[in-house]
């Protein structure tokens, strides 16, 4: 089968996620990608680039068995743009991210032009596949309150629409790239005359992940006497929370890595290195740097909310004889710390945290977006 996969946000998870899929697929894949900037602009402007590119690929005898396209793309513009082109081909739609419930700074108002695109896209498509329950339960229930807003011809019956023809399915992960980078750091423990625990933050360095709390946590270890080290990486932008700088100023000696990891390698290293991965977020539609994190040996805390909960085994949420994984409040993670650094409480064994997210290796994975692309297409008689 052949697949146009349309991103005009080529950059970051988007990007890793669309090469996994087209290296694994068993299907011929297509990709029509523009650069990761102007995300506002990408999704106002970026389905004219898009079908110029299409129509250039169809002028040349490509015609695809069914689209792909990302949560960025301004569908029903593409497909005004194309319907010569690819009239009758299925459309699939994969919801990254929403912007109806995406979290804005504090002060900023939402404009909801780009939540409205993103309705109208999940209206044009034919299937629409969420990355998490989480994600697709906070769209379906935000969806109602944001045609409400408008004075008449709401359609608050799409909604039901939307709903009947979505489906979840998580990402897919490049976790055996990890493999080679682990023999290294294999087996982290820690206790009486060895090096404190190093403890990682591995998300973006924005407001959404929350790193005031995060930093909260971490001083309020340092005050009460605890050793830890700190790997502070992830991707980072010209706005740089002032969160950061403090605790390079306070922490600078046991800083071990501090900014964005540029090459997988790299990255990779970090992340086999470090003993403890924790999240403030208040913010994760899926979670790939946690689940990252994980397959690499490090023990997760969690907030007990978000997508979260539906990726980690309820077994491990509050496992015996080892240290929870979920937790509901600061003053929580704060004494789940403490038992730790204590060495009251074990994290769980390398073993069992690779089996978290195993299933979601690529080469494990990928079945299920090739069957279910093979069904739609039967279902829609093309």
């Amino acid at each position: 089968m052949k697949i146009l996969a349309l991103e005009p946000w080529y950059g970051g998870s988007h990007r890793s996620f669309l090469d996994g899929f087209t290296a694994h697929s068993k299907h011929d894949v297509t990709k029509v990608t523009m650069s990761a900037r102007f995300w506002k602009w990408r999704m106002h402007g970026g389905a004219v680039t898009m079908a110029r590119k299409v129509q250039e690929l169809a002028a040349k005898g490509a015609k695809p068995d069914l689209i792909f396209a990302s949560s960025m793309v301004n569908l029903p513009a593409f497909l005004a743009l194309t319907r010569k082109e690819l009239e009758g081909v299925p459309v699939v739609i994969y919801m990254h991210e929403n912007q109806l419930t995406y979290p804005l700074p504090e002060g900023k108002e939402r404009d909801h032009t780009y939540g409205y695109i993103n309705y109208l896209s999940c209206l044009a498509a034919d299937h629409i596949l969420f990355n998490s329950q989480f994600h697709y339960d906070q769209f379906v229930e935000a969806l109602p309150r944001l045609l409400r807003l408008f004075p008449d011809y709401t359609h608050l019956n799409t909604a039901a629409e939307i709903r009947n023809k979505s489906s979840v399915l998580h990402l897919g992960l490049d976790l055996r790239g990890h493999d080679k980078y682990a023999s290294a750091y294999e087996g982290h423990s820690w206790g009486p005359g060895m090096k404190p625990p190093i403890v990682l933050w591995n998300q973006r360095w924005e407001y959404d992940k929350n790193p005031a709390a995060f930093f909260r946590l971490m001083n309020r270890l340092d005050d009460s006497g605890h050793k830890f080290r700190l790997i502070l990486a992830g991707e980072h932008f010209e706005d740089l929370p002032v969160e950061f700088e403090k605790a390079f100023e306070r922490y600078a000696e046991r800083i071990l890595h501090y900014g964005y990891a540029e090459d997988f390698k790299e990255y990779s290293s970090l992340l086999h290195r470090a003993d403890i991965v924790i999240s403030t977020s208040d913010h994760e539609f899926f979670g790939i740097s946690m689940l990252e994190a994980i397959y690499c040996g490090c023990h997760p805390l969690l907030p007990n909310r978000l997508s979260y909960p539906e990726l980690i085994p309820e077994p491990l949420h509050a496992p015996l004889l080892h240290a929870p994984i979920l937790y509901k409040d600061d003053d929580e993670l704060f004494a789940v710390m403490t038992r730790i650094l204590k060495g009251e409480e074990r994290p769980l064994p390398v073993s069992t945290l690779r089996g978290i997210c195993e299933h979601l290796e690529w080469s494990r994975h990928i079945n299920h977006f090739d069957e279910l692309f093979v069904q739609i297409k039967e279902r829609t008689g093309n």
